[in-house]
């Protein structure tokens, strides 16, 4: 049952904060539904995209045939994510040409790096761990 309480602006202590942490080692009986999450907008065409690949992988004979297809959408959710999340709230917040065009400078060379990473791990990724992966990210879409 949850009541609904008046909030204030002041934020929780710390000391409040771990209180209502559950035990380490215990799980939580909430449902993934439940717990708190936070998402982002993407592109309707990104979305067909992401769904007829994963669909692809999760029907395919050999789904370790699209291993690098699979890097490169993990990489385009990704940029797509950090554009939400930060790029377009330094938009917002009309900070300028020069901060903007230092933080996409900067973005593309995480994204860099980031890339090679993602392609390496996912690189060496059998058909079960591949269709995990798949997996996580329906849930992250739902």
């Amino acid at each position: 049952m949850m009541t609904i309480m008046a909030t204030s602006s002041r934020r929780a202590s710390p000391a409040a904060k771990r209180a209502a942490a559950p035990p380490k080692g215990k799980t939580s009986s909430k449902s993934s539904a439940t717990k708190p999450f936070i998402r982002f907008y993407h592109a309707e065409a990104l979305r067909t995209k992401t769904l007829s690949l994963l669909t692809t992988i999760e029907d395919a004979e050999d789904p370790t045939r699209y291993r690098d297809a699979l890097s490169n959408l993990v990489m385009e959710l990704t940029n797509s994510g950090m554009d939400y999340y930060f790029m377009r709230s330094l938009k917002l917040a009309k900070q300028g040409f020069i901060v903007e065009q230092s933080a996409n400078l900067g973005l593309a060379g995480v994204q860099q790096v980031m890339g090679s990473v993602v392609r390496q791990i996912i690189g060496r990724m059998d058909g079960p761990q591949l269709l995990s992966v798949t997996g996580s990210i329906r849930q992250l879409m739902l």
